[in-house]
């Protein structure tokens, strides 16, 4: 597995990614209303980092630097259980400075599972009551 800068040559991917891991892993959210474009829109001035390998890209962070934050960090449903998450998150917190902050949605058991196990800690419950998210940091 590779981990590198994504460049635009790999967006059309990334957007399929994208699509796909939040359709099959956000339960709470309307599947209808998730679009290709959505990935130009929600990563806006962010550096791209992914994992791929044989030319295939498994997943993808986004992290605002500005603020050490990751924004997204997405993985293909076929590369669940793989490591790619852990890789991806690796590679972000190299790319920043410590505190690293990440807001994870409450009904998101898994990746909060995941983000613990990882070393992250939670540190408070915001958002209004149907869009309730973890603000976490990994210092």
């Amino acid at each position: 597995m590779n981990i590198r800068a994504a460049n635009q040559s790999d967006y059309p991917e990334l957007r399929m990614v994208y699509l796909e891991s939040r359709r099959k892993s956000f339960h709470w959210a309307v599947a209808e209303e998730m679009a290709l474009e959505d990935f130009n829109k929600h990563t806006v001035e962010e550096y791209i980092i992914l994992a791929e390998k044989d030319n295939h890209i498994l997943g993808f962070a986004s992290l605002y630097l500005p603020d050490d934050f990751i924004h997204h960090l997405f993985v293909h449903p076929d590369f669940l259980g793989k490591d790619v998450g852990g890789q991806l998150v690796n590679a972000s917190i190299e790319k920043m400075n410590k505190p690293i902050r990440l807001k994870c949605i409450s009904k998101n058991q898994k990746a909060m599972k995941f983000y613990e196990y990882n070393g992250w800690k939670k540190v408070v419950e915001e958002g209004a009551p149907q869009e309730r998210y973890w603000v976490m940091v990994y210092e």
